[in-house]
């Protein structure tokens, strides 16, 4: 949070969106709470982001800030009761008059549906004001105990005892009948539906989204550093810890974390149903393999594990992603998911197993198979093969494109990483991970590309503006090797990862990637 706030400072728009995606929902809930009026609560929501965002170099201590933009939200929100003197028209009217007309179609469910919607309404509603605040936070925008007590102020054994106190109400004064139907509603916390989706971003317009359930975001990159079958070994998690701390800047301790999710992901069975929410790339493929592969060695029991999966939807032209997604967006793909049936789940177990051994045999086993059943697989594996070290120049496919674009005058980092990520969209690569690659590129004694305007390449820094406006350039050796005059995997000494496969310093790889055959083949010594 500290370096979001330090770039908004300086006035760059990633960081004013980290601050907006990790707020928005907690700020809802405060305005939703004073105001009572959801439309209105987005307006003034957005007001207290424009007056808060003007004034961060007044904030003395980054880590303040919750607590800080808490008031100026509630600020604003007495700044729109003072100036109210005109009627509006109830939100809950514009939404009725918008389904009026398709009530004809099921007229009983509608009526049903609205009615248990305004049970959960009005009995939340009549809670007291500390309660009806931490319940909306927690079960309607999705937010930890942990971040609604930095919001708040308030401790995490508080928060649990209001929002057991606010449940025991509710089941005092919800009709007994409808008891079941309405917390089927609230998901007790989410333990009715759990989605497992790639990013914060897409887990933010998932909440927004109005569909149920907790969403948990699984922060992981096998795309990057060494990956065994087995991530739950300490010895493993260790070694990559390291890894990603020395080629990425990730803090051995934030990546650890994934402890945590792994607690989560053992404890399925609290959930009568799990969607995973992935996309058609390289990085989600990988990651869904790693869960697939774990929930085939688990007895599914009751809880039903659902999927959707998509590389494309109808008003996004050039779909990468679910993040791309307005909430309301992502709204209308609830319900499209489908179960998963064991030879599906099974089917996603053997990428992973194939992806993550150290044996290049069983990578192309894998790609030989087929794999209709999991429809994204095959191109996935293939784009992850293609970052092998190419027969004609040693250069994997990341390399290659990186160095045509500059060729084609393609040179400032930002552009080219929007270049690459583009032309190799079926990687699914970030931007940390793309750093790093550019780095070793650029790295003496044989650097392809020369950086001009910063001193050295800076440590993890993306968003230092020298970095950001420095020029990329060939170097000499960048044009031989891109004239297929040298080999650059028989001048690089450093260790690298293409999935389970390790490139060993100071050893030439002797398998490459054949462009002409989409295929490993093994060098001629």
């Amino acid at each position: 949070m500290k370096t979001w706030i330090e770039g908004a400072i300086r006035g760059e728009a990633e960081a004013y969106e980290q601050l907006m995606k990790q707020f928005r929902g907690m700020a809802l809930a405060v305005a939703y709470h004073k105001l009572e009026d959801a439309f209105w609560a987005e307006d003034v929501v957005q007001e207290a982001f424009t007056e808060a965002f003007a004034n961060l170099s007044k904030l003395e201590k980054p880590e303040a800030f919750p607590g800080w933009f808490k008031v100026i939200v509630e600020r604003q929100c007495y700044r729109w009761l003072r100036r109210k003197q005109h009627a509006t028209y109830p939100v809950q009217e514009i939404q009725d008059t918008a389904v009026a007309s398709d009530e004809a179609h099921n007229p009983e469910q509608l009526v049903l549906q609205k009615e248990v919607h305004r049970i959960l309404r009005d009995s939340i509603t009549n809670l007291p004001s500390s309660m009806r605040q931490v319940v909306h936070m927690f079960y309607f925008q999705g937010y930890s105990l942990q971040e609604i007590s930095d919001f708040l102020s308030v401790s995490v054994p508080a928060l649990k005892k209001r929002l057991y106190d606010a449940r025991a109400k509710l089941k005092r004064t919800i009709p007994v009948a409808d008891v079941i139907s309405v917390f089927k509603e609230l998901h007790e916390g989410g333990k009715g539906m759990l989605h497992i989706t790639n990013g914060d971003h897409a887990a933010d317009r998932l909440r927004q989204s109005g569909i149920e359930g907790e969403v948990l975001v699984w922060r992981e990159l096998y795309t990057f550093g060494p990956v065994a079958r087995d991530m739950g070994k300490e010895m493993e998690r260790s070694k990559r810890a390291a890894y990603l701390e020395h080629q990425l800047g990730i803090p051995q301790t934030e990546y650890l974390q994934i402890v945590e999710l792994e607690r989560k992901l053992h404890a399925f069975h609290e959930y009568k149903e799990i969607v995973l929410w992935f996309e058609y790339d390289l990085y989600d493929q990988a990651m869904l393999s790693y869960l697939l592969h774990y929930f085939k060695g688990q007895s599914l029991g009751d809880t039903k594990l659902n999927l959707l999966c998509i590389d494309a939807y109808p008003e996004i032209e050039h779909f990468r992603g679910l993040g791309q997604l307005t909430p309301g967006q992502i709204g209308r793909l609830s319900g499209t998911w489908h179960v998963m049936g064991a030879e599906e789940i099974q089917a996603g177990s053997k990428l992973w197993e194939a992806y993550t051994s150290p044996d290049i045999q069983a990578h192309m086993d894998y790609l030989k198979q087929d794999t209709s059943i999991y429809p994204f697989a095959h191109a996935a594996f293939e784009a992850h093969l293609s970052r092998m070290p190419s027969l004609s120049n040693g250069l994997g496919v990341i390399e290659q494109t990186t160095l045509e674009a500059v060729k084609q005058g393609v040179e400032h980092p930002y552009p080219l990483f929007k270049h690459v990520g583009d032309w190799l969209h079926v990687l699914g690569m970030g931007d940390l991970e793309y750093w790093a690659h550019l780095r070793r590129m650029a790295k003496e004694p044989h650097a392809l590309l020369h950086i001009s305007g910063v001193d050295t390449f800076p440590d993890f820094t993306q968003h230092d503006e020298k970095f950001r406006h420095s020029v990329v350039s060939l170097t000499e050796l960048g044009n031989q090797v891109l004239a297929g005059e040298v080999d650059w995997a028989e001048l690089r000494r450093d260790e690298s990862w293409i999935g389970g496969l390790r490139n060993e310093p100071g050893k030439t790889p002797l398998w490459r990637w054949d462009t002409s055959i989409g295929f490993p083949v093994k060098m001629e010594r």
